[in-house]
């Protein structure tokens, strides 16, 4: 039986050099991870990497093209329209898939109808990210409060609209007493109590307000606010990945896709911190950034101009016309030969 197992025990034992006089050379798990090649990309995260990098050409027909997606590509298009700066209403409404648990809006130009929308399919999700979101206002965030009754992270405010709307629906977040008729709280009906969020467990507000945190952990003390994570928990609860500021909630969709597919349009990662800067260099930035996402439209457009003023060129110089028709009656004699 010993010898049996032998080879697979020497198999694991590192080969040591017989001579005393040279260094014995061992392969310790560092040296194993130094040489280990990174795995290659997949090929379903070469062709996103291309779509993304065409991503505005697209937009006009993505319902069409992306309806027989699945799930987890529309996913991936969601995450690089954000980092490409052109995640709007249309682009939300034509990728929004039932099955989806996770969405990450953050900093894009998503507005009240494009979420309205989103909620009304996408019921399951259990963690979203609404931060930096200026055209969001507290009628779209109460509606999907309303709908998603499994949302478990929530992610808003970081910016002067987006704080102004979570300061608007904070109420939202505690339950809320409907025309109820008893004498005790036994009497009252599970319906009657609770309406909204009423599945979450951890909000990402990193500025809120001392006063609001304190009305949260009296009146709902099972919503934990801007946790920190730790080896031992906190409070005795594993936090998720998605419940870490440190994070973005689509990195891991996104995570085997060449970062240069959203590098053509300047991302800037969500850790970066903008409002600490001069108003004239955040308006720099701003130019730049507008000047950067439009860049690729002009170019399309001038390729469309000089494709158009070629075609009037040979339609009004009578040399050109003539070769072109030329060049038309030589291929129909051929196809009939």
């Amino acid at each position: 039986m010993d010898k049996a197992k032998s080879p697979q025990v020497k198999s694991y034992v590192p080969k040591l050099n017989s001579n005393p006089n040279s260094e014995a050379k061992i392969h310790t798990p560092s040296s194993v991870l130094a040489i280990k090649k990174r795995k290659p990309s997949s090929l379903v995260s070469l062709c996103l990497g291309v779509i993304g990098r065409h991503f505005e050409d697209i937009i006009e027909d993505l319902t069409e093209i992306a309806a027989n997606f699945p799930s987890t590509m529309k996913m991936a298009l969601v995450a690089i329209a954000r980092r490409r700066r052109l995640l709007n209403d249309d682009v939300i409404v034509a990728l929004a898939d039932s099955s989806w648990q996770i969405l990450d809006l953050s900093g894009s130009e998503v507005s009240d109808f494009g979420l309205s929308k989103v909620v009304k399919t996408c019921k399951h999700l259990q963690a979203i990210d609404i931060s930096r979101c200026s055209n969001l206002t507290s009628a779209s965030v109460s509606e999907l409060l309303l709908n998603c009754q499994s949302l478990e992270i929530l992610r808003w405010g970081g910016c002067p609209r987006s704080e102004n709307t979570a300061r608007r629906c904070f109420a939202s977040l505690k339950p809320i007493l409907e025309h109820v008729e008893g004498d005790s709280w036994e009497e009252l009906d599970t319906s009657e109590i609770a309406h909204g969020a009423t599945s979450l467990r951890w909000l990402l507000w990193p500025k809120i307000e001392k006063d609001q945190l304190e009305s949260l952990s009296e009146e709902c003390p099972r919503i934990i606010v801007n946790p920190k994570p730790s080896p031992l928990g906190y409070r005795g609860l594993d936090v998720p990945r998605e419940a870490r500021l440190d994070v973005s909630l689509d990195d891991l969709i996104v995570e085997d896709i060449d970062p240069k597919t959203w590098a053509v349009s300047g991302f800037v990662p969500r850790t970066s911190s903008i409002e600490d800067l001069p108003v004239a260099e955040k308006f720099r930035l701003a130019f730049l950034e507008r000047d950067t996402r439009l860049a690729p439209k002009r170019a399309k457009n001038a390729r469309q101009h000089q494709r158009r003023a070629e075609k009037e060129w040979v339609m009004m110089n009578s040399r050109a016309k003539a070769l072109a028709l030329a060049s038309l009656a030589s291929k129909s004699l051929n196809i009939r030969n």
